[in-house]
């Protein structure tokens, strides 16, 4: 049996304190969070308060002092840290609030609703109508069946204890595929197409475009044109108007019945409002909607007044002071955090500006010079992390437009000159080359790299390619139109 020792050992650890970490989380949060946050921090904790009027957030200062100064106030006169559990000293700085999480509306009918409500319209018995339910069950919202049949037979033997032959479901499934909106119960996007094609007049180009999904629908999604109009014997006009007919459709069906109060519209607040005054730049926090805070001088008054009370008891005092005690370190904790969050947003869109002057004077994208986060970190001495959580969710207000902060970040490259160019630049060419090629014959990524050497950018075939992805623009034989 090994021998059992004891020993000592000196490590260094690094670890965040309640403080530091609410400063992290409230600089993470845009202008439009952080107004729910104090309001949810106000409503926990009683000694904080609006500032009203003239008073300002010296009282904080002076009243923190007073309560220092003050023999009488001290809590160490009624208890002994030891007889203190731990977590009744902990400050609960953080609400449940604090978890964004969308409400939505409870009017209108849901997309599943409606499909059940037209199980009632089919001739269905009551054991075939469960069965159509089940399958129901199984859409999802946009539309599609993304189970397959033999999967389903399986669960309704296991759940439901009904055994179903896979030619009753496939019938099911087609009076599902009858109702509205047309496409619905489709296991593909081919199979969604044809349903919803099916349902309009026969028109030459309506047929046309039923072949095509029906027998080309792989060269017709690879802009295999050219074997689709020699298959057919049609002109590129008839072959246009066929895919005029396609491009109609709906490729997500259920995305029609989606409610749209069921979801909220996203709001921007700019952070940040930067005014352009005869040249000179000023930056200035948007606190519109943010507001002051101070300590609630009611409940100082109530805590040098339980200080100065001989005649309660020891027991209630201790309760009544630990509990005081506890929200003012949390109070005064959180008005620290909010203006250590104001100096610190301040400081690093300073020097972002400073950074990009020549764009935020002008506004002109190709005056955007490289820059990355460790730019910023080495000039304002934070730590890059700290920098990414300012850009993170933050937008600017100038007087062209609101960008976010991580619009101004973007990597550089060198020209064959030597000058160094962001990146943005090269896919601002990028975008304007292939918005004005010609779609019958589109720029291929070796072309555009070409294109760009002409314009003395060194940059590799490889690299367009990314470029272009990042851009979300899709192939050159993606992008052929006749």
């Amino acid at each position: 049996m090994a021998d059992q020792r004891l020993s000592l050992q000196q490590r260094l650890l690094q670890k965040l304190s309640p403080q530091q970490i609410q400063v992290i989380k409230l600089l993470e949060i845009p202008a439009m969070q952080l107004e729910q946050r104090i309001k949810s921090e106000l409503e926990e904790n009683p000694i904080l308060e609006l500032i009203e009027g003239d008073e300002t957030d010296d009282n904080y200062e002076n009243d923190s002092d007073d309560s220092q100064s003050d023999d009488e106030f001290s809590l160490e006169d009624y208890m002994n840290e030891e007889d203190i559990p731990s977590y009744r000293l902990a400050a609960n700085n953080y609400s449940k609030d604090d978890k964004q999480v969308d409400m939505p509306y409870s009017s209108g009918v849901s997309f599943h609703d409606s499909l059940i409500e037209q199980i009632g319209l089919s001739d269905l018995n009551e054991d075939e109508e469960l069965i159509a339910e089940y399958i129901i069950g199984n859409i999802d919202e946009d539309g599609y069946l993304r189970r397959d049949l033999l999967s389903i037979s399986d669960d309704l033997a296991f759940h439901r204890n009904i055994d179903v032959k896979l030619e009753d479901l496939e019938r099911y499934l087609e009076i599902i595929q009858d109702f509205d909106p047309p496409g619905v119960g489709a296991r593909d996007l081919q199979e969604c197409l044809l349903l919803q094609i099916m349902r309009k007049k026969g028109t030459n180009s309506t047929c046309l475009a039923s072949k095509i999904l029906q027998d080309n629908f792989e060269e017709f999604t690879r802009k295999h044109y050219d074997k689709i109009i020699k298959k057919y014997d049609i002109t590129e006009e008839e072959l246009k108007a066929a895919i005029d007919e396609i491009l109609k459709l709906n490729p997500k069906p259920g995305s029609s019945y989606n409610n749209p109060m069921s979801k909220s519209n996203q709001v921007i607040v700019p952070d940040f409002l930067l005014d352009n005054l005869e040249g000179e730049l000023q930056l200035s926090l948007n606190q519109k909607n943010v507001p002051d805070l101070q300590l609630s001088s009611t409940y100082m008054d109530l805590m040098k007044s339980y200080s100065g009370n001989k005649n309660l008891a020891s027991k209630d005092k201790k309760e009544a002071m630990l509990f005081m005690k506890q929200k003012l370190d949390s109070a005064k904790w959180f008005i620290d955090a909010i203006r250590q969050r104001q100096q610190t947003l301040m400081v690093t869109m300073l020097e972002i500006i400073k950074f990009q002057k020549e764009f935020f004077e002008e506004g002109d994208e190709t005056k955007l010079r490289p820059m990355i986060l460790k730019d910023i970190a080495d000039i304002t001495g934070l730590d890059i992390s700290t920098i990414s959580r300012v850009s993170n969710s933050k937008y600017i207000q100038t007087h062209f437009g609101i960008y976010p902060l991580k619009y101004f970040f973007s990597e550089g490259m060198q020209t064959d000159t030597g000058e160094e160019v962001s990146t943005r630049e090269i896919k601002s060419i990028l975008q304007e080359c292939i918005a004005n090629e010609d779609k019958r014959h589109p720029v291929t990524d070796e072309k555009l790299a070409l294109i760009l050497k002409e314009k003395s950018y060194i940059v590799a075939r490889r690299t367009v390619a990314k470029y272009r992805e990042q851009l979300g623009i899709p192939v050159a034989r993606m992008r052929k139109e006749l």
